[in-house]
Order: structure tokens, then C-alpha cells, then sequence
């Protein structure tokens, strides 16, 4: 895809991705995290559900990253991806970490078209793997649904420019 289609936005975002396992969940009371966004519901993670890696491994996660065009993945885990010259201007940059041969944690920046995303996580092992996202400045967690929605506001409101090198 080139250009934003209708429906397809541009998220803007700074997180770390993990899998969702079933101790995280929705607080009750519930608890919201409010920034110059909006209001999020937040998840509840215990500390230990951190420490378990997603289901897929940490080699066929960067064999499919490197199917997709314009990525620049290194074996380490780190990678850069870019959009087309035409369109929509975005950029990516990331950076996966291991345990035990399989993915532990992606740490995600800058923007990107709401589908190119969705490539991006089926890179990861999504939908299959039930993904949680943490934003970095404020630690809260937020389900995907939620995070959509705030990168969705985030990308709206401009911040993706500044979330790009220059």
C-alpha cells in the first residue's frame, strides 16, 4: 500500500509490545491513564507474566520481518522500517529481545499506516498471539483495542512528526 486508504490511519506510538497472557487484565476498579490524548483503560500485569516470552520464535519472527519491503533488520533484533516514496511518510524503528529462542519484548517507535502495523505484528506471531502494548513514557499497559485508539488520537494530533529522525 502506498497511500492511506479511507479508514486506514496513522498511528503514532513510543512501546513496548509483549505478549498478553491470561493474568493480565482489565482493573477492577477500573483505572484509567490520562495524557494529552485522551482517557485509556489500563491493564493490570503482574510482574511475572513480564518475564514470559511471546510464542514465537525469535529466528521466524525476523525471518518474516524481512519479508516486508523497505525493513532493515538486524540479527540482534534491531530493525528500521520505512514506508514508500510516495504517499503517506512514516517510519518505524525497533528493537526485539530474546529468551530462550523466542521473542521476549519488541520496543516500537514512530508512525505508521494502521495496516502497515498490522503487518508489523503479524510478524510477531499476531493475531494467534494476543499482544498487550506498554507505553514507555507512563509504563501503563493498554489492550489493542485501546492502544489503536491512542495511536489513532496520537497520530491525528500530528505527534508522529516528532517521532521521526530528521
Amino acid at each position: 500500500m502506498t497511500a492511506a486508504e479511507p479508514g486506514d490511519d496513522l498511528y503514532a506510538f513510543d512501546i513496548t509490545l509483549h505478549g498478553r497472557g491470561p493474568g493480565a487484565s482489565e482493573r477492577s476498579p477500573p483505572e484509567t491513564y490520562q495524557d494529552a490524548w485522551g482517557s485509556w483503560p489500563t491493564l493490570g500485569v503482574p510482574n511475572e507474566l513480564l518475564a514470559e516470552p511471546m510464542v514465537i520464535g525469535f529466528d521466524e519472527s525476523f525471518d518474516r520481518l524481512s519479508r516486508l519491503e523497505r525493513m532493515y533488520a538486524e540479527p540482534d533484533g534491531s530493525f528500521v522500517w520505512t514506508s514508500p516514496s510516495d504517499g503517506v511518510w512514516w517510519q518505524v524503528d525497533g528493537n526485539a529481545v530474546e529468551k530462550d529462542g523466542r521473542v521476549l519484548l519488541v520496543d516500537l517507535k514512530g508512525s505508521c499506516l494502521a495496516s502497515s502495523f498490522d503487518h508489523l505484528l503479524a510478524a510477531f506471531g499476531w493475531p494467534q498471539q494476543a499482544l498487550m502494548m506498554q507505553l514507555v513514557r507512563s509504563a501503563m499497559f493498554l489492550d489493542e483495542p485501546t492502544f489503536r485508539l491512542h495511536a489513532t488520537c496520537r497520530g491525528t494530533a500530528g505527534d508522529g512528526q516528532t517521532l521521526r529522525p530528521r
